[in-house]
């Protein structure tokens, strides 16, 4: 386990950062971690690099500090990777090279570890309970508390996942005694959705297809639906778990197109098939029943591919 207290003891300067298009559990550790960091060290400068969050991470205190990093050049004492491996973090990536201790904190089985300083458990639920186990809890508030339960209860589906632990239970309920309010957060950051989400969610469903004797559900949205949609990648989110939800259905493929014409691979299974097994045939990872990939070719194809996999484990 890292020793938080004793790295940051004599950084003046720390760089915090998570994957491209971060999810709640990347944006919830980032910002924990950068207001702990503001609580506990107060003469330090500590600096958020992310791609712009969705709306509804608005709530998490002093979320509008994050920054783009593609035009930053500077080193920094300490550079945080959470949630991903380096070769995930997009614009942030010369920060983590540049800088002089580099500490990955992570909790998906497909990452081998970058940093000077790895903390990497495949059996948390979420990067957010491993930051709690290293903070010093004298310095956590009300909004450091929230942003870590945002992380959790993303990642963990609100504690439905198999991923959930006796711990998570434990470190949430801990949270939950900050004293914010966890159902309107559960509301507003996980089930509402804009009506544009419930539109293309709708096509989606309504559009899938079943293969391998009902046992996998396909959904895509193309490129040129999300332009004439206005869709961003966030829109997107839950559908692939719609798609687990059919009835019969073991495996779940979600696929939507890139301006490039890459496509973008979630996958998700009910309690079976290794899906982190099977994107790490396309450099992807993750958890053995969430997990995704970027896929350089047409959908069709892509998903050929797949089910090929996933009729191995079948």
């Amino acid at each position: 386990m890292v020793n938080l207290s004793k790295e940051l003891e004599n950084a003046k300067t720390i760089a915090i950062s998570g994957h491209i298009r971060p999810d709640g559990d990347c944006i919830g550790s980032v910002m924990g971690l950068f207001l702990y960091i503001k609580n506990s060290k107060p003469d330090a400068t500590v600096r958020a690099f992310l791609e712009e969050p969705a709306d509804i991470f608005d709530c998490i205190k002093e979320v509008e500090e994050i920054e783009n990093a593609e035009n930053v050049d500077e080193e920094f004492d300490i550079f945080f990777c959470l949630d991903c491996d380096k070769t995930r973090l997009g614009a942030a990536e010369h920060l983590f090279d540049a800088a002089k201790t580099t500490i990955n904190i992570d909790h998906h089985v497909s990452n081998p570890g970058c940093s000077d300083y790895n903390y990497i458990v495949p059996k948390a639920s979420s990067t957010c309970e491993l930051i709690f186990d290293l903070l010093d809890k004298k310095y956590i508030d009300k909004d450091i508390a929230m942003a870590l339960y945002i992380g959790i209860i993303h990642d963990t589906g609100v504690m439905q996942y198999s991923n959930t632990s006796p711990k998570t239970l434990r470190i949430v309920a801990d949270l939950v005694e900050y004293g914010f309010d966890f159902p309107r957060l559960i509301d507003e950051t996980f089930y509402e959705k804009s009506l544009l989400q419930t539109q293309i969610s709708a096509k989606v469903m309504a559009d899938c297809k079943l293969f391998l004797d009902g046992k996998v559900a396909f959904g895509k949205v193309d490129y040129e639906t999300m332009q004439s949609m206005g869709l961003k990648s966030y829109d997107l989110d839950g559908i692939v778990n719609q798609l687990r939800l059919i009835k019969g259905v073991e495996a779940s493929v979600f696929m939507y197109g890139l301006e490039n014409g890459d496509n973008k691979v979630s996958l998700r299974s009910r309690s079976y098939v290794d899906v982190a097994k099977i994107c790490q045939n396309f450099k992807g990872g993750g958890h053995v029943r969430a997990a995704g990939c970027t896929v350089s070719m047409d959908a069709e194809s892509a998903l050929k591919e797949i089910l090929k996999l996933i009729e191995e484990q079948i």
